[in-house]
């Protein structure tokens, strides 16, 4: 079992610090879970051109072949100017419109201010969905104010990571018992 996370931006931090926490919970709790994190501020990758992803070179090619191999796909996003950033879109772009077809999808947002939780439903949902993800409904939505210094600092908000981890493994074992109960309909 394949988990990766995706921090989707080149700046800031906070979203970084979340996508730690939550890889490590991962870690910590499934260790038989094989867990990644990328960073898109540690990669080079390429903007979208149009070809086949495995036609790119170096950090392009990487960071779309460990998105295609996972199970699950936990991704964070900061949101900017009422959007999820250039970087995390590129990635989407980057990759066929099947490529999450099977794979369990969780989401964790950070934004400055309450009024950007609507961003995940209108933009990032439907990518999701178009993609054909596996997407777990609830999401993780921080705030601003939930971080000092590098480190959340909000309980509730550590107690609702630790939940979208399980709730991103229960569904993925789920999918793949139901699925291997219908291919196993079948005899060749």
């Amino acid at each position: 079992m394949k988990i990766v996370g995706l921090s989707g931006s080149r700046v800031g931090s906070k979203t970084r610090t979340a996508m730690e926490y939550t890889i490590k919970a991962a870690a910590e709790k499934y260790p038989y879970a094989q867990t990644t994190l990328i960073d898109l501020a540690d990669y080079d990758v390429q903007f979208s051109d149009g070809r086949h992803y495995k036609e790119y070179q170096g950090d392009t090619k990487y960071v779309a072949q460990i998105i295609m191999e996972a199970d699950a796909l936990i991704i964070g996003t900061p949101i900017f100017q009422a959007s999820i950033p250039a970087t995390l879109k590129n990635i989407f772009d980057l990759l066929p419109a099947n490529a999450l077809q099977g794979k369990v999808v969780s989401m964790l947002v950070t934004a400055g201010s309450s009024k950007h939780y609507l961003i995940v439903e209108q933009q990032l949902k439907p990518i999701l969905s178009y993609m054909k993800a596996q997407v777990v409904q609830t999401y993780v939505f921080i705030e601003g104010k939930d971080f000092d210094r590098k480190e959340i600092t909000n309980e509730d908000v550590l107690f609702r990571i630790d939940r979208l981890v399980e709730d991103t493994i229960v569904l993925m074992e789920t999918y793949t018992k139901v699925c291997e109960k219908k291919e196993a309909v079948y005899d060749f």
